[in-house]
Parts: structure tokens; sequence; C-alpha cells
């Protein structure tokens, strides 16, 4: 699956492949002006002139129109052939969240800018400041000064209600031209994607709507108006949309985004293990954190020895890591553990301050420890 997604949009047009060598970034060239010429529709009392299904997708364009915002990005690069600074511009899409002017979109999007600006319905453009970010879930909240006259915010729904089959819609800037409506189905639930920081993002939703470059960070909506996914990724061999997309649950966004906008990163719960190492059949512990969680809860690593010997006049010191002593970590809570990711991950399914259940084998013998979470804090 790594091998065939392609993020949707990029901070520069020189990222290139990022999640695998057929990971492409999807953001439209920022030159891109050229728009349609505007369509006269008959009158929104006319409602014969549409079939219901039509009716349903006008309604939900104007419900969610002005919620939506082009973002473009400055940054730049040192091309180390020639030895310059080489200026990079990037796009993608973005909901608004509120009368104060917070953004959601990608991380991605956002990723290593110097400047990002913040385009409105109304065709306003505003300089955004970067409030939170959250690498693991590529998700990121930005705030802009505009009028809280001229802010539309999304209305979010509730993605774990969501069925295969169901329809949505898709509005971002592909290719630089601004809020365009794609209509689709959801093909599948559960779907997984490997973020930036090669965490796995879990509950992906995957779409059939079409999704080209610039489309990351937009609304994926469902026929209430309600959003219930932000678009991240599609798979393709060309960068170009093949009819298979993929969205970050607005569950996921709803449990990061108060964070964020209030302290600008996600407060995760720590096992305190420090480093393992990945094995068959379990993760081997080579360190824990020095008086964290699993440190009290005497979990054990690796055991650094130091031997000295004499030869003539000279002491030789020499450093020997034992592992015979380590703990290896099979499961958490009595779920199997095979991944550093699976042991994240079902760590993360609580909170700091409360108890987990570490199932280890020690010198042959398999056992429980009790470990209280403590918290760490990600950027």
């Amino acid at each position: 699956m790594r091998r065939n997604l392609i993020i949707l949009a990029t901070t520069c047009a020189v990222l290139g492949v990022v999640l695998g060598s057929l990971l492409h970034p999807v953001s439209g060239p920022v030159g891109l002006t050229a728009q349609e010429p505007s369509v006269a529709l008959p009158s929104p009392a006319d409602v014969s002139a549409f079939t219901p299904e039509e009716q349903v997708n006008i309604q939900v364009y104007e419900d969610v129109n002005r919620s939506v915002v082009n973002i473009t990005t400055r940054a730049v690069r040192t091309n180390m052939m020639f030895m310059e600074v080489v200026p990079t511009e990037g796009s993608g899409s973005g909901s608004i969240l509120d009368k104060q002017g917070h953004v959601l979109t990608n991380f991605h999007v956002i990723e290593g800018a110097q400047q990002v600006q913040v385009t409105l319905a109304n065709g306003a453009s505003y300089a955004a400041d970067l409030v939170g970010q959250d690498p693991s879930n590529d998700i990121a909240v930005l705030k802009i000064d505009a009028p809280p006259e001229d802010l539309a915010p999304v209305t979010l729904g509730d993605s774990s209600q969501l069925r295969v089959g169901q329809k949505i819609y898709a509005i971002g800037n592909p290719f630089g031209l601004e809020r365009t409506l794609t209509v689709g189905i959801i093909s599948s639930l559960n779907r997984t994607l490997v973020s930036r920081n090669e965490r796995t993002i879990k509950s992906i939703i995957q779409i059939d709507a079409a999704l080209n470059r610039g489309n990351s960070g937009g609304p994926l909506l469902n026929t209430r108006s309600e959003l219930v996914g932000m678009n991240t990724a599609i798979a393709s061999r060309t960068g170009d949309d093949s009819g298979v997309g993929f969205s970050i649950p607005v569950n996921t966004i709803k449990r990061v985004v108060p964070q964020l906008i209030e302290k600008g990163r996600v407060t995760r719960p720590d096992l305190g293990i420090a480093r393992v190492l990945q094995t068959d059949t379990g993760l081997l512990i080579a360190a824990t954190t020095p008086g964290g969680p699993a440190d009290r809860a005497g979990l054990q690593g690796f055991r650094v020895i130091r031997e000295q010997t004499r030869r003539g006049p000279y002491i030789m010191e020499r450093t020997k890591i034992d592992q015979s002593q380590a703990d290896l970590v099979i499961g958490i809570n009595g779920q199997r553990v095979r991944t550093v990711d699976d042991m994240l991950s079902l760590v993360e399914q609580n909170q700091p301050g409360e108890r987990v259940l570490v199932s280890v084998v020690r010198q042959g013998t398999q056992l429980d420890v009790e470990v209280v979470l403590g918290e760490s804090e990600s950027e």
C-alpha cells in the first residue's frame, strides 16, 4: 500500500516522493489562475430544473463553499549543485473552523514553509500563523486575522457513523482552481496511511471522488453538509487522480484540534520506553527513560557492563552490552505487540495517569507489569 499512495499537497513544488516511491505531492502550480466562466444558475425557487440528487449536490456546495480556503506557501531550498538559494511555492486547501480565524489543513501542506497565505471565498487574502501541528496525524491548525463576518465555519460531523457506499463530496483547489466540487462514495473504511514521521494513521477513509494536486487539507463532506474527513492522499502512479483517495476521519480531527489550539501541540501518554530492538517475537527493551513510568514499574532494558584489564603499565576499559536481562514486550492490555507502531498505538488509546498492563517475557517467564502512564508532548 505504501508504494502506491500519493500525498495531495505539499509546501513546495519540489518535495517529490513522500510515502514511498509512488507517493507524490498533489499540489497545483500556484501560478495557475485561469478560471472557467461563471454559469448563471436558475433561480433557487426553480427547483424543478434539478433532479433531487442534483439539488443535494448544489445544497452541499452552497452550504460549505465559503468555508473552504485556498492555501499558498513559500519556502526556500538550497541547490547544492550550484550553491544557490531557490525560492519554491506550493498550494493546498483548508477549512475554516471558527469565527476566530482558525483554519484546518494538513501538516504536509505547510511543512517547511516560511510564509503561508490563506485566501477566502470572497478573494481576500491573509498571512497565516501556525497555531499547532501534529505530524503523526498529518494535521495542522493555522490562524488568520480576518473579520468574523467574512468567516463561515464548517460544521463537524461524526466519522464513526460512516458506511461504505455512502455518498460524499470533496471541495478543494486542484491545480489552483479554487473551490472545485467533486462527488463520489466511500469505497472503504479503516485503511491506514504512513505519516511524515513514519507513524501509522489509522481509521483512514477511502473514497473515489476525484482528488488532485491542491486538494490536500480540503473537506470531505456528507449529504448534510457536515465535514466527516480531511482529504490527504491519493493512490496513483502518475500523480493525478486514479479514483482512490484517502481522508483523515473527523473524529481524529476533533480529538487533536482542541489541543493544538490550546497549546500548539498534542499531549500523548508516555510509557517511558526510550529504545527497543524489534525481534520476530516482540520488542526487546534497550533502554527506559530514567525515572520514567517503565523505569518506576521495574521494566528492564540492556545492561552496560564495563570491564577493566591491565596490559603492562596501562589499564584498558571495555564496554559490553548485556541483553540477557532485558524484558521482551509482547503485549499491551492483552493485545499483541509486534512493532513499535503497535506499541505506541495501543498506549495512545489511554490517557496520561491511567494504568496499562505491559506483558513481557523476562528470562523465559511471561508476566504482566502494571505501568502508570506519564505524559509527553509532540511538536
